[in-house]
């Protein structure tokens, strides 16, 4: 009888688990399921779709509270001539063991065109287990591309986001706190280990930076990003559905510059409006809703006058650390907001 109670329940539990699945139903479908891919940073060069996302692997390595089984080696690019067509995996575009100051784990990257060189931007922790920006540049949007000797100065913390504002300067977003080590640094000075931050605190605000003509180095100090609410104020820690985790994205919509990121813990993509590229940026409300899987990280781009939603989730393999990319199609209403997204 135990044995029959055993395998009713089984049934019970795999029923509810395919229920669950049906009402889950993914609005759209990976791009690629040859490799696990995550955190696309997606760009339009020459009328093609370039994206440039992390490389996840199963590598073996212990899993941690500051996400060590997220122990990627690599960085690919994919390209697709539409949202909708098929996707050409270019291969390794760049490796760990071409960046000399390199330790582990390269994190979520992004890329950015300048008189025809492609800069390929990538966090990676270094020697001392320090996470840093570096950068690495090709002709070509695919790579291969090849890094400068030495991290960014001044860099630090992971999920850089280059922007191109229409005046030819380009910024730097960056930051992600907890394993992406953002509450370590205070007035750009490392402050060695230190606690995550705690409900009645602050929350940890992103950074940027113009960068210089070179486009390897910063050509300021690195500055705060206010994300406010509607009244004009900071979030605290406690508001963990709107305040900033990590995964900074900008873009630029009908004269408005629009800073989009993750939450981290609760797993939402919120945006926030601005005047300029250095905010502050007032709150507006969610772009995505939790996916499958841990984390949700994303990128905005336009595409012959339609908008694109690129994200990931964990459809494929189940785990945390193993996802994979998609793309949505991104809305807005007449009043400038964007229509949220729940992808099942």
């Amino acid at each position: 009888m135990k044995l029959i109670r055993n395998t009713i329940t089984l049934t019970l539990i795999c029923t509810a688990i395919v229920s669950f699945g049906q009402v889950k139903k993914p609005l759209s479908q990976p791009l690629v399921s040859h490799i696990f891919t995550a955190d696309p940073s997606a760009h339009v060069f020459n009328g093609k779709i370039y994206i440039y996302p992390s490389h996840d692997i199963e590598s073996g390595t212990k899993e941690d509270d500051e996400g060590g089984h997220f122990d990627m080696k690599d960085y690919r690019v994919l390209s697709m001539d539409t949202p909708q067509s098929k996707v050409k995996d270019n291969g390794v575009a760049l490796d760990i063991k071409d960046v000399k100051w390199a330790g582990r784990q390269m994190w979520a990257p992004d890329v950015a065109l300048k008189n025809d060189t492609y800069y390929l931007y990538f966090p990676v922790k270094d020697k001392e287990d320090i996470f840093r920006m570096g950068v690495a540049t090709s002709k070509s949007p695919v790579g291969p591309f090849k890094a400068e000797k030495e991290p960014i100065k001044g860099s630090y913390s992971i999920d850089p986001c280059v922007f191109k504002d229409i005046n030819g300067s380009y910024y730097m977003y960056f930051g992600g706190i907890w394993g992406g080590q953002l509450q370590r640094w205070k007035n750009n000075v490392y402050q060695g280990k230190t606690d995550n931050p705690k409900k009645g605190e602050l929350a940890r605000l992103p950074r940027i930076a113009k960068l210089s003509a070179d486009m390897k180095s910063l050509a300021e100090e690195v500055k705060e990003v206010k994300i406010l609410d509607e009244k004009g104020n900071l979030f605290m820690e406690d508001n963990n559905d709107k305040r900033f985790f990590e995964a900074a994205w900008v873009h630029k919509y009908k004269g408005k510059y629009y800073f989009s990121y993750s939450t981290g813990d609760t797993h939402n993509i919120c945006y926030a409006i601005g005047d300029n590229p250095y905010g502050p940026f007032t709150y507006k409300g969610i772009v995505l809703n939790p996916v499958q899987g841990w984390t949700n990280h994303h990128s905005i781009v336009e595409f012959k006058g339609k908008w694109f939603l690129y994200y990931h989730d964990t459809q494929i393999s189940g785990k945390t650390h193993l996802r994979n990319v998609k793309v949505i199609e991104l809305k807005y209403n007449p009043d400038g907001t964007i229509q949220t997204i729940t992808a099942y």
